[in-house]
This record gives structure tokens, C-alpha cells and sequence, in this order.
């Protein structure tokens, strides 16, 4: 860092935000450099003092990727204002980002993680990056519903991309994803007739759910990290 780092590829790398987020925070004078409002293409340089929102940021040591399955209940959200929120009820020491949401209703694989520019890619919907769902619903599942689940079902004004979609039995199947709409199965099940009694997330991309127990946190292998930064262009 002796010649400096550009500001926003030291805000991602703190773990604060991706690179296009720290463009934008930094022209809504959001950041600083000792004391004063940072500008778009500042550089770092080492021994200066760089805010967040009035909160002085700490490069981190490492960085961590974690696969953490969800207990339903749980909130996708860093405010404390929520006494459900995820990041109360996971111990660990370095300040850590969700990589894309599971509703509160919702439980199985969530990725954590500080690296800000591998979450922005990851959560991309034009890279088509898989997410595979194991859903159970209300009443039996027919070859009708499997067909027009795979061929896209009308949601939220529009048509949702055509996708994997494989019967379990009766009433469960799995459904791999590339794109993340708001409550996109449940409205998907909801639209056709039919309602979610249990959704659980047991992929994204190479990195598998397993036999994770509910509240369980794991670091990615060395080999997962690199066949998922393979995955996303990194």
C-alpha cells in the first residue's frame, strides 16, 4: 500500500460494501479521509483515517467466506433494532455481510462473508449463478405444476426465467434458480395454486448445504473458495 489503494477497492476489501457501492457512497460524500470528504479516484494512503457514515473503517486481516445454515426465524438484516436479526446469534470476531437474503420463514445456506466484490458477484443476476431449493408444499404436486414452474410463471409484472424444477414425491421437489425476486418460489407456488410449507436454500453455486445442523457456521475449504471464485469471474 506504500503508493496508496484506490478508496473504493479499500472500502470493499474492508468488508464495508462492493466497489460500485463505495462509488456511489463516496459521491454522496459518505466517506472521509482524515476528516475530509473523499472524492471519486482518492487514493489511501497508509496512516490515513477513513470514515464510513461518521464509522472509522478497519482493513481486515484475512478474508472469510462462511456457510451458514439459516434457522427459520431468522432476519437477513444487520439492524439491531431487529432482535431476530442473523448476526446476533453468530459468534464471530470479524464483521461479516449476507450474500443474498432467506426470508425470515425460510432456513438452509447463507453465505457470509468480508469480501464486498465476491458478494456483488455472486448476487448478480445477469451471471445466471445457481441456487438450488428443496420446497415442500401444501397439497400433491402434478406434472402440470412442474411444467409451468420450470417454464416461468407470471410474478411481480413479469415473467420468471425458465429453471430446473425435479418432483421429490407427493408434495416436495427441487428447484434450482438464477435469478433472486422477492419471495420468488412462495409467489411462483402462490400463483399456481399452491401454498409453501417449508423452504430450505441447499445451494449457491458449488457450495452445498450438506449435513449442517440448523445455526451451524463453517469456513469454506480452500477448494470450494476457488471453484466459487471460479463460478463468478474472480
Amino acid at each position: 500500500m506504500a503508493d496508496g489503494i484506490r478508496l473504493n477497492k479499500y472500502l470493499s476489501e474492508a468488508g464495508v460494501c462492493s466497489r460500485r457501492a463505495a462509488d456511489t457512497h463516496i459521491e454522496n460524500g459518505k466517506v472521509t479521509i482524515n476528516g475530509e470528504t473523499a472524492v471519486m479516484g482518492q487514493k489511501v494512503m497508509p496512516g490515513d483515517v477513513v470514515t464510513f457514515m461518521g464509522r472509522k473503517v478497519q482493513q481486515k486481516d484475512r478474508t472469510v467466506i462462511l456457510a451458514y445454515n439459516k434457522p427459520i426465524g431468522l432476519t437477513c438484516t444487520a439492524s439491531k433494532a431487529d432482535p431476530d436479526n442473523i448476526f446476533d446469534h453468530i459468534d464471530y470476531p470479524i464483521r461479516l455481510q449476507y450474500v443474498g437474503r432467506l426470508d425470515k420463514d425460510s432456513q438452509g445456506l447463507l453465505l457470509l462473508t468480508n469480501d464486498g466484490d465476491l458478494s456483488n458477484a455472486i448476487q448478480k443476476s445477469v451471471n445466471n449463478h445457481e441456487k438450488e431449493y428443496r420446497v415442500r408444499v401444501n397439497r400433491e404436486i402434478t406434472e402440470d405444476f412442474i411444467r409451468k414452474m420450470s417454464e416461468g410463471v407470471p410474478i411481480l409484472d413479469t415473467v420468471t426465467k425458465k429453471c430446473k424444477v425435479r418432483k421429490i414425491d407427493d408434495r416436495s421437489f427441487m428447484i434450482v434458480l438464477t435469478q433472486g425476486l422477492n419471495r420468488q418460489i412462495r409467489r411462483m407456488c402462490d400463483a399456481l395454486g399452491y401454498r409453501v410449507v417449508n423452504l430450505k436454500r441447499v445451494r449457491v453455486c458449488n457450495v452445498k448445504l450438506g449435513n449442517m445442523r440448523p445455526g451451524e457456521l463453517r469456513e469454506l475449504s480452500r477448494e470450494e473458495e476457488a471453484e466459487l471464485r471460479r463460478i463468478v469471474g474472480m
